[in-house]
């Protein structure tokens, strides 16, 4: 039902922080695509995303602007149903970009944590 997944760390400076993660810390950028979303393989397995900070979402260096994201194996409307009748709450209906290409759902962890589920068609 889900499998592997990114954490997201949200960033107000694309551009800063894609020069960070690869020039600084000596990541590999893995894929970019404009100032929408960057990857970054930081070995073992770990790919840590970027994105823009956005409405809704957590500011740079707030709560909030680090979420997990979990890759779906099943469609996502299934998943969320799943969850939510073992008592998962959701923010919001599913969210998708205008080519259908990714859909997100968002929940939080008991503690609040911020955490989403992800269907990508790629």
């Amino acid at each position: 039902m889900i499998e592997g997944g990114t954490p997201t760390i949200y960033v107000s400076d694309m551009d800063r922080a894609v020069e960070f993660y690869t020039a600084v810390l000596g990541l590999r950028l893995e894929s970019r695509f404009g100032n929408e979303w960057a990857s970054v393989d930081a070995g073992r397995g770990l790919t840590i995303g970027l994105h823009p900070a956005a409405e809704g979402m957590g500011a740079p260096g707030t709560l909030g602007s680090i979420n997990i994201g979990f890759n779906v194996t099943e469609s996502l409307d299934e998943v969320v149903r799943t969850l939510e009748n073992r008592g998962v709450t959701f923010d919001g209906p599913i969210r998708g970009d205008a080519n259908g290409s990714i859909r997100l759902a968002f929940f939080g962890d008991p503690d609040g944590n911020s955490l989403y589920l992800c269907e990508s068609k790629y």
